[in-house]
This record gives structure tokens, C-alpha cells and sequence, in this order.
């Protein structure tokens, strides 16, 4: 057989390195860290799936309290203009009164 210029780095594979075993064990060792990677990753998506649910959850209660807030906050709202209004009418006949008493202390 002709090595060429980059051939002489190239184990031949007729013959079994000295080391096989230890490459064998080596092989199975980083299959191993392997499936333990991919159980890690798998472990670490479940968490990641588990949070995405529990901030969904956490997210719609937080959208219906919102809406009872601002239901409350429109209610307020509404209360307020009406007693305005009733504060403008009560203000509108103490003034009259106060005309007419006015009127009465003239004549």
C-alpha cells in the first residue's frame, strides 16, 4: 500500500487499536452523557412548558381583574358625574332660596 502525503496520521482499519476497549468505553460514556443531555433538555422544556402555562393562567386572571377594576372604576365614574349633577341642582336652589329670602327682607 502507497501512503501519499497526508496517509501516515491514518490508523489502518484492518488492525484493532491497543486502545479499542478503552475507545468502546469512551464511545458508551458519551452516549450516556448523551441521553443525559437529552433527559436534561427534555426536564428543562417541561419546566419551560409548565411556566408558559402557569403565566397563561396567571395572565387571564390577571385580564379579568383588569376588567372588574375598570367595571368598578366606570361605576365610580358614573357615581361622581351624578353627584355633580346633584351637587349643581342643590346649589341652583339654595341660590334661588337665598334670592327669594332676599326679596322677602326688601318689601
Amino acid at each position: 500500500m502507497v501512503k501519499g502525503l497526508f496517509d501516515d496520521n491514518i490508523p489502518d482499519r484492518t488492525q484493532r487499536a491497543p486502545d479499542a476497549p478503552e475507545a468502546d468505553f469512551r464511545k458508551r460514556e458519551k452516549e450516556g452523557t448523551s441521553l443525559d443531555r437529552l433527559k436534561n433538555l427534555e426536564d428543562k422544556i417541561a419546566g419551560a412548558i409548565s411556566k408558559v402555562k402557569a403565566l397563561k393562567e396567571e395572565k387571564l386572571l390577571l385580564e379579568r381583574k383588569i376588567k372588574e377594576l375598570e367595571e368598578l372604576l366606570n361605576e365610580k365614574n358614573r357615581e361622581v358625574e351624578r353627584l355633580a349633577s346633584e351637587k349643581f341642582t342643590v346649589k341652583a336652589q339654595v341660590e334661588e332660596l337665598l334670592n327669594e329670602l332676599e326679596a322677602l327682607d326688601l318689601d
